[in-house]
């Protein structure tokens, strides 16, 4: 068995979570355009504001920090902060062949510790509920690239 095909029940795990991860990652964008156009505001740059088909009728308040659309640009900005080094390393820890119980608890646990994050983001919660919810995520992470650099020098 190779360690990247379908037969590999670790591979498939890291398959599963990264295409979570990834429409995470593109949904959150999607949220973003969508309260812009739901709220005519939150627009990100001076260009923005030239006549088009969808602002028909621009104005410079436009431009003006909207928390409502900021929240979510902001929670964009941290999902690709994160998950791209998750996607990164999730693959190089396949390699390393880790058992699939120690595979399912990290790569899962990292995909419910950003969802988790994103609903308390979402929710307006503490920034040491986010903190917590990230170093989970984050710890995960740190984990496989450690198991990964002892499996490529052991």
């Amino acid at each position: 068995m190779t360690a990247f095909t379908m037969e590999n029940p670790v591979f498939a795990t890291y398959m599963i979570a990264s295409a979570i991860m990834v429409l995470k990652i593109m949904g959150q964008g999607w949220m973003t355009v969508y309260r812009m156009l739901k709220i005519d505001a939150g627009l990100a740059s001076p260009e923005d504001l030239r006549p088009g088909l969808i602002n028909r009728a621009p104005r410079p308040d436009q431009l003006e920090l909207n928390d409502y659309v900021d929240r979510s640009r902001r929670m964009h900005r941290n999902d690709l902060e994160n998950i791209p080094a998750f996607l990164a390393c999730g693959l190089i820890f396949v390699a390393a062949g880790p058992s699939l119980m120690v595979a399912n608890i990290l790569m899962y646990g990292f995909v419910a510790a950003r969802l988790a994050h994103t609903i308390a983001y979402a929710t307006k919660q503490t920034h040491e509920v986010r903190a917590t919810l990230y170093t989970i995520g984050s710890a995960g992470v740190i984990a496989m690239a450690l198991y990964t650099l002892a499996a490529a020098t052991g």
